[in-house]
């Protein structure tokens, strides 16, 4: 898998040559490895794309993400058949035991509710109200202290009346940084040969990534993060390559320094074992460092 985060933000056309992409624009051809290339979000509706590098890219396990025209993710390619996908393997999902599923998802919140404080201490925000609710967490959260959490955390991480629900520059930019994850999980998931549609704790019909949803949750907090270090009143080509420069965050995972996008491959791998009792343990243990990245991606046209 690469390690190249690749944006298109204006008219181009996208073709393959020679395991290369092909970059035509107004300003010139740039040539790309196909090997270097980890995520390739086309940021404009002004973009043509060949049939021939989709299908290579999808080869490679690169997720292709597509934007509509106010610029948000909407699509993103998915492959059928994965290079690891056996019928076994699938036999393992379907068979999960419901009690590491619940033991998964307790520490998943565990982890996700421990990054919310943590986030909030490096704000300098008094957390002790949090502190309570997250010591009354039980097995698989059956008293939904991830929810009664976030309802006290976002107001304090960005201000005082703030809401999830309503549609201001900061939602739309963390739904963008979150949709980033949810593709980079979901393309580990499926480079393991899973399914994404069938979950530990999401469980929608009509959500076809509820696995990528549950194991996403303990890096969501580094998207606020960065958002809350940010002053912008407009959701601009700057802020969305920042986010995307996340992949590229260092962070501590399992006591050990990182980068994000490696630590994801670590944690997916790692939880996938878990549930197929491949490992009696599962450890999920981040820590956020108090600096974060102030530059854009080089790797946009």
């Amino acid at each position: 898998m690469g390690w190249r985060s690749i944006i298109i933000t204006q008219h181009a056309k996208l073709s393959y040559s020679s395991r290369t992409m092909i970059v035509q624009t107004n300003d010139g051809i740039n040539q790309i490895p196909i090997d270097d290339i980890s995520l390739l979000l086309i940021s404009t509706t002004q973009a043509v794309i060949t049939t021939a590098l989709i299908s290579e890219l999808s080869k490679k396990n690169v997720k292709i993400i597509f934007t509509d025209d106010t610029h948000k993710p909407i699509s993103e390619t998915y492959g059928y058949y994965p290079n690891h996908r056996s019928a076994r393997l699938l036999r393992e999902q379907l068979n999960w035991e419901i009690g590491r599923s619940q033991v998964l998802w307790t520490k998943v919140v565990a982890s996700k509710l421990i990054n919310q404080i943590n986030v909030l201490k490096l704000q300098n925000v008094k957390t002790s109200s949090l502190e309570d609710e997250l010591n009354k967490l039980e097995l698989n959260d059956i008293t939904n202290r991830e929810a009664v959490i976030a309802r006290k955390y976002f107001p304090l991480l960005f201000e005082d009346g703030f809401s999830r629900r309503n549609g201001s520059v900061i939602n739309t930019a963390l739904n963008y940084g979150y949709s980033i994850l949810l593709s980079t999980i979901n393309q580990e998931i499926v480079s393991n040969g899973y399914l994404t549609y069938i979950g530990i704790h999401h469980d929608n019909e009509e959500n076809q990534f509820n696995l990528a949803s549950d194991l996403m949750e303990p890096f969501r907090p580094i998207v606020d993060f960065w958002l809350a270090n940010k002053k912008f009143n407009e959701f601009t080509p700057d802020v969305k390559y920042g986010l995307v420069e996340l992949l590229s965050l260092e962070i501590k995972y399992n006591g050990k320094n990182t980068l994000l996008r490696n630590a994801i491959t670590i944690h997916v791998r790692n939880c996938l074992k878990y549930l197929s009792n491949k490992e009696q343990n599962i450890k999920i243990e981040m820590e956020l460092l108090d600096e974060v990245p102030n530059h854009a991606i080089n790797d946009n046209v």
